[in-house]
């Protein structure tokens, strides 16, 4: 015989969304993201930072039978050591932070200052380190954020940056029930507003220098060649880039050079090396030199302290007399410009 007494139903009904609440405004929420930083310049802090950095498949492509041993038994036994006492000389001591977390923060505020409006919620995060992306999606969606554009600040694309913070975010939304609606902003490798922002700020620069430059060096990060090989676009986009900011300036290609910077290893990365490009100019004669870091949206330990104090270091040392280092945008009007025009863009149709 069935049975029919009758039972209380499961409660299917999913539950609600802070966007959902009647108390609660729906908003849109913008998550602007860089690459990272430690926690402090201990020991522990850097292991912990680099081995989430290194760890990442989309930064180390190597065979983790390979890679594990290296990592775990031989780099993270030293490195963090070295890389500590590099972060202690750019520290930001005030905060007790590193110089890319305050200006990541300052570039989220003035940006939420520039949109002014009350529908959308700006916040920042970072790929490896604190604020976790994933902390800062939670934080969007129960602040009522049911749509979310996501910008990498990143202005040329790499599986190495933008494609493995778009997976760290997947990776989040993965573990929501209800996700919020989500958008990611676009490299802008050749936006005219972004081209003519750092042409601006190197012209600016220059104007305060008591030498003209004999050679500008276009410095992007590095990565393996063999990227290139498998399909990855960074170098083409950071030729790109360079291509334009020489026209933008009116320089012949001898003046303004592209070169990469910051590899790792022993295998062949994208050349020209930047810190052998800057010793055989010296050594051919070049006396005065500056370095712009376009790839670059905020100033943080590649561009302090990798150029502006070990590549001056090569420079002087082979035979250079004059060097400057031409910081990033950063949150300056025209970095912000160009992180403003870029959101305003893409939030079309949704604001």
């Amino acid at each position: 015989m069935t049975d029919t007494t009758h039972q209380a139903e499961p409660n299917l009904a999913p539950p609600l969304m802070p966007s959902d609440h009647p108390s609660v405004e729906r908003r849109i929420g913008v998550l602007i993201v860089n690459l990272g930083t430690p926690d402090a310049t201990d020991y522990w802090s850097m292991r912990r930072y680099l081995k989430e950095f290194l760890s990442d498949r989309r930064v180390i492509e190597t065979s983790r039978l390979i890679w594990w041993p290296v990592l775990n038994l031989i780099i993270l036994s030293t490195r963090p050591t070295r890389k500590g006492r590099d972060y202690d000389t750019i520290w930001n001591k005030e905060r007790d932070e590193g110089p890319l977390k305050t200006i990541t923060r300052a570039q989220s505020e003035d940006l939420a200052r520039r949109l002014g409006d009350s529908r959308l919620v700006i916040d920042w995060g970072m790929r490896y380190g604190n604020p976790s992306i994933e902390s800062r999606l939670q934080a969007l969606q129960a602040q009522g954020c049911d749509r979310i554009l996501m910008v990498p600040l990143y202005p040329q694309y790499a599986a190495a940056t933008t494609a493995t913070v778009c997976d760290k975010t997947f990776e989040a939304l993965a573990k929501m029930r209800w996700q919020p609606t989500l958008r990611v902003a676009p490299p802008w490798h050749d936006e005219p507003a972004y081209i003519k922002a750092v042409a601006n700020s190197i012209r600016a620069h220059l104007g305060t220098l008591d030498f003209e430059p004999e050679v500008i060096l276009a410095s992007f990060h590095g990565v393996p060649f063999a990227y290139l090989l498998k399909g990855d676009p960074y170098h083409c986009q950071c030729a790109v880039t360079a291509r334009l900011l020489r026209e933008e300036l009116g320089l012949p290609p001898e003046r303004f050079v592209l070169t990469f910077q910051s590899r790792f290893g022993p295998a062949k990365w994208l050349q020209p090396y930047t810190d052998e490009t800057v010793k055989a100019l010296a050594q051919k004669g070049i006396k005065k030199l500056a370095i712009v870091t376009p790839g670059f949206t905020a100033d943080c330990l590649e561009t302090i302290e990798e150029i502006g104090i070990e590549n001056r270091d090569i420079f002087l040392q082979n035979g250079g007399e004059h060097f400057a280092r031409i910081a990033c945008l950063n949150d300056a009007p025209g970095g912000m410009d160009v992180i403003e025009a870029v959101v305003r863009r893409e939030l079309m149709g949704w604001v």
